[in-house]
């Protein structure tokens, strides 16, 4: 017995793993993630939900918004002669994992779907496409026909909640039952049904140097993160507030950050009197301490705004950060105090389930000198955004919906930025983000970030902002 424990750790040292575990397959990647919400892309709205889509799934296109350009992907092309009437051309040879072909008439099919089950997705087809028509003229075309002239439908088209879905399950509409086992037309198919526990994706076609096969095991962040550092799994899609600064010794060279398509902002009330001054509505601004709230009950997951538009779906970046984004204390109670805001008076903020709003209001009224009412009332209010599309449509669109802002000119200007071609609609949505800064129904706070580390033994992780680590380009060793 003395000499078999020796000889065992020997063995299991040369086979490259502990006591703790199996060693990992060579074409096996572990994953650690979130539990998703849903597997159902078109009502995805977490980031495990929108990586797990990304292997599932492939897109029509990927769309960039700094260039406006779209890279075909399910589709061959894109195009319209007027910016009313579009095509797409879907490549031949698409197949779902069901071995069924994915025509035009499964996405026609889907996006129907989608508005009659109102998911989250729905917004994307009623309130951003606005087809009067979809149709499938034959099986790799498809036609839109808008209410108006839009640039913006690669953008949209390029959404990952509006890929297509089997005919099996648009007949029997057991979304529950799909949902467990979803089948799509990506790189990956899962294999029997998602566990709460997890699943196994496996690749459709070889790819060398990639993951064959990839186990997906869900779990808290902060023990999947230590689970890499000591080789029990390879990569974790999540990095907690603890964990944050640690990740850039613990893995130095072997994580990544991402913008995720989220943003936040504090609306104002337009219409009640003490808010109806941009002034006043500046020297708020200028009130909150980003980066401390970041910091703090943030726990680390965003980055404080510098623009109106999230990184996510800005047309670039801004020359430098926005001055309603900065903390200026002395700056913000200056411009109150000039527009004679009734200091005595306590501001009442909106009520939310945000875990943030409450601490932002104590320190903002701090800082220009104003007492915060103990109850929630009618005042600033918190606008949480979970961005289906990276058009800078979605997020100027929602804004007006949630503050109802209006001046001179600027539903023209907007809608101008949304009929002019997407590869030069940019310097348009600048001038519309640049009339929003300066009247400010809103003030920027910040926008979400994805974390993900990884074991020596991967290689080429890369994320985007939509789908999250894209697990069909992890190399494995």
């Amino acid at each position: 017995m003395r000499l078999l424990a020796p000889l065992l750790a020997a063995a299991l040292l040369a086979a490259g793993c502990s006591e703790s575990g199996e060693p990992p397959a060579p074409d096996v990647l572990r994953v650690g993630l979130a539990a998703p919400a849903t597997l159902l892309p078109a009502d995805v709205r977490d980031q495990s939900g929108r990586m797990l889509a990304g292997a599932l799934w492939t897109p029509l296109g990927d769309y960039d918004p700094a260039t406006g350009k779209t890279t075909p992907r399910a589709a061959e092309s894109i195009t319209s002669a007027d910016r009313t009437t579009w095509t797409v051309k879907l490549k031949d040879g698409g197949k779902f994992h069901d071995d069924t072909p994915v025509t035009s008439k499964s996405y026609v099919d889907t996006w129907r779907a989608i508005g009659q089950e109102n998911w989250q997705a729905s917004r994307v087809v009623k309130d951003l496409l606005r087809a009067k028509e979809i149709t499938a003229p034959d099986p790799l075309t498809i036609k839109l026909v808008l209410d108006r002239p839009s640039g913006q439908v690669p953008a949209l088209l390029s959404s990952p909640a509006l890929v297509p879905l089997p005919g099996s399950v648009l007949a029997s509409r057991d979304w529950a039952g799909f949902a467990r086992h979803p089948v799509g037309n990506g790189p990956f198919r899962l294999d029997g049904d998602w566990q709460p526990s997890g699943g196994k994706l496996v690749r459709v076609a070889d790819a060398a140097g990639k993951a064959r096969a990839i186990e997906l095991k869900t779990g808290d962040a902060a023990a999947q993160y230590d689970e890499v550092k000591a080789g029990k799994l390879d990569l974790s899609t999540a990095v907690p507030s603890d964990r944050h600064e640690a990740m850039h010794t613990d893995f130095a060279q072997r994580h990544v950050m991402w913008a995720l398509p989220s943003a936040a902002y504090l609306g104002f009330p337009l219409t009640a009197a003490h808010f109806s001054d941009a002034t006043v509505r500046h020297g708020f601004a200028l009130g909150i301490d980003r980066a401390a709230l970041e910091a703090g009950v943030l726990g680390k997951q965003v980055d404080p705004a510098k623009s109106l538009l999230p990184p996510a779906v800005a047309p670039g970046e801004r020359s430098s950060t926005c001055r309603p984004c900065t903390f200026d204390a002395g700056a913000g109670k200056s411009l109150v105090t000039q527009a004679e805001f009734p200091t005595g008076t306590p501001v009442h903020f909106g009520q939310s389930p945000a875990n943030w709003l409450r601490p932002l209001a104590e320190q903002d009224t701090k800082a220009i000198g104003v007492p915060l009412a103990p109850e929630p009332g009618q005042g600033p209010f918190a606008i949480e955004l979970n961005l289906m599309t990276p058009s800078p449509q979605e997020v100027l669109s929602e804004i007006v919906k949630a503050t109802g802002y209006s001046s001179d000119g600027f539903a023209d200007l907007l809608k101008s930025a949304e009929e002019t071609e997407s590869a030069d609609s940019g310097e348009v949505y600048r001038l519309v983000e640049n009339q929003l800064l300066r009247d400010l129904p809103v003030a920027p706070l910040w926008s979400g970030h994805g974390h993900a580390v990884w074991a020596e033994r991967v290689g080429e992780v890369k994320a985007t902002p939509f789908g999250g680590v894209d697990l069909s380009a992890a190399s494995v060793r």
